[in-house]
C-alpha cells in the first residue's frame, strides 16, 4: 500500500484533545492464557511480505505498540530476513519463504500475521495463516476478486480465527468522529456526497522502475484498487457502512502509454444508495488530491487534504472545526485489531468489509468498461 505524504503545510493545522475511553469489559480470550496483572502482555506477530509499508510504516508502529512485537517474517529474500531479526531482535528460525508458512504452526510465539504483499498474492498469505492457526490482518484491498476473499474468510472461519482488513482510518480520531456524525446523523442523513483521492506516480523512463500497482497481475487493476479503497471506504462511512445499490464510471484519458499498459491512469465513478444519496469519486495516479464531503438536510462535513493520507485529517462541520487527538496512524490500528482480537469483541474492519468493498469495485470496472449503470451485488 502507498499513500504519500502531504505538504508540510498543514503542520500548522493540527488539534490536540483529549481521547475518549471505551467502556467495555475486557474478556479475554482463552487461548490467550492471560492473567488479571498482565492486560499489557504482547503478543507476536509476522509481517509477510517485507516491502515499503511494512518497513516505513508497520515495523515501526509495532515497535510502538502495546500489544505487539515482531515475532517474525516471511519473504521471499532470506537475506533481508537475516538484517530483519538482527534489528527487530527475532530468531532466525522465524524467517520463512512463502512456501513454508505451513512452519508458522508450529510457532506458538506468532499469535497473527499481517499480509503486506502485493494484492493478488493477499489471499494464498491470509489462507496458508489462517491454516497455521495465527490471526490474519490483510492490507486493503483485501484481495483482488470477492471469490479470494470469499475464501479467507471461509479459511478463518475453519480455523476458529480473526479476519481483519488494514483499514487504518477506521481507527483514527478524526475519521472515527465523521462516522459517528454519519451514524447518528446529527445533520440528518448524509444525501450528497464527493470523495477524492490520488498522488502523480510520474512516468519512469525506465520500465524496470516500473511500480508493481501498474502491473494488472499483482495488482488487479490501477488506482481504484489502491487509492479508490479509500473513496470508496468514506463514501460507506459516510452511509453508515451501507454499501450502494448501483454503480456508473468512466475510465479516464492516458496520458502516460507506457506506464498504463494494463491498468487504468484515473476513473470517475458515481455510487447511488437506496436511500437516494448519490456519491460522486474519483482516484487516478497521475494527480494529488485527498479530500471527502458530505452534505446532509441540516449540515454538512468535511475532511479536507490529506482525508486519507498518514497525516492528521483536518475535520470540519457546519458546526466549526472539530478537535481530535493526533495519533500514529498504523499504532492506532494495530492496537484496536490486539483489543479486538482479545475481546472477542467485534471488529471495526472486519474480513466482510473487506468483502464488500471488492463487490463494489468489481461492480465499477464492469460499470466503466461496459458505459452502462450496474447493480452492486449483496
Amino acid at each position: 500500500m502507498l499513500t504519500p505524504h502531504t505538504p508540510s503545510v498543514l503542520s500548522r493545522r493540527r488539534f490536540v484533545g483529549q481521547l475518549s475511553a471505551a467502556a467495555a469489559a475486557i474478556a479475554l480470550m482463552p487461548r490467550m492464557a492471560l492473567g488479571a496483572d498482565e492486560p499489557t502482555k504482547k503478543m507476536g506477530i509476522a509481517l509477510v511480505g517485507l516491502g515499503s509499508y511494512a518497513t516505513n510504516q508497520l515495523a515501526p508502529a509495532i515497535k510502538k505498540s502495546k500489544h505487539w512485537y515482531l515475532a517474525g517474517v516471511v519473504t521471499g529474500d532470506p537475506e533481508k530476513g537475516k538484517k530483519w531479526a538482527k534489528k527487530y531482535g527475532f530468531p532466525e528460525k522465524n524467517i520463512l519463504g512463502y512456501a513454508d508458512m505451513a512452519r508458522l504452526a508450529d510457532m506458538p510465539e506468532i499469535f497473527a500475521i499481517y499480509a503486506v504483499t502485493p494484492n493478488s498474492i493477499h489471499a494464498a498469505n491470509c489462507i496458508a495463516g489462517a491454516k497455521a492457526g495465527k490471526h490474519v490482518i490483510t492490507e486493503k484491498p483485501m484481495a483482488t476478486s470477492v471469490a479470494e476473499c470469499d475464501a479467507i474468510i471461509s479459511a478463518c472461519k475453519a480455523a476458529n480465527v480473526r479476519c481483519l482488513v488494514g483499514y487504518r482510518l477506521h481507527y483514527e480520531p478524526h475519521t472515527q468522529e465523521f462516522c459517528r456524525l454519519a451514524r447518528e446523523q446529527v445533520f440528518g442523513p448524509f444525501m450528497k456526497i464527493n470523495a477524492a483521492n490520488a498522488f502523480d506516480m510520474g512516468d519512469p523512463s525506465d520500465p524496470a522502475d516500473y511500480n508493481w500497482r501498474v502491473n494488472k497481475k499483482l495488482a488487479g487493476g490501477g488506482p481504484l484498487m489502491d487509492m479508490g479503497v479509500y473513496v470508496i471506504q468514506a463514501v460507506c462511512m459516510a452511509k453508515a457502512e451501507a454499501a450502494p445499490v448501483a454503480v456508473t464510471a468512466k475510465f479516464g484519458k492516458v496520458t502516460h502509454p507506457r506506464l498504463f499498459a494494463e491498468v487504468e491512469q484515473s476513473i470517475t465513478w458515481t455510487m447511488e444508495f437506496a436511500d437516494g444519496a448519490v456519491a460522486t469519486c474519483f482516484t487516478s495516479y497521475d494527480t494529488q488530491v485527498s479530500n471527502l464531503y458530505a452534505e446532509a438536510a441540516h449540515g454538512w462535513a468535511r475532511l479536507e487534504e490529506p482525508a486519507f493520507y498518514y497525516d492528521e485529517p483536518f475535520l470540519t462541520t457546519s458546526q466549526g472545526p472539530v478537535e481530535r487527538p493526533k495519533v500514529i496512524h498504523q499504532v492506532a490500528q494495530l492496537d484496536g485489531m490486539a483489543n479486538e482480537i482479545l475481546t472477542g469483541g467485534p471488529s471495526l474492519a472486519p474480513g466482510e468489509m473487506g468483502r464488500r468493498d471488492l463487490t463494489i469495485i468489481e461492480a465499477i470496472y464492469a460499470a466503466a468498461n461496459s458505459g452502462q449503470k450496474v447493480a452492486v451485488k449483496a
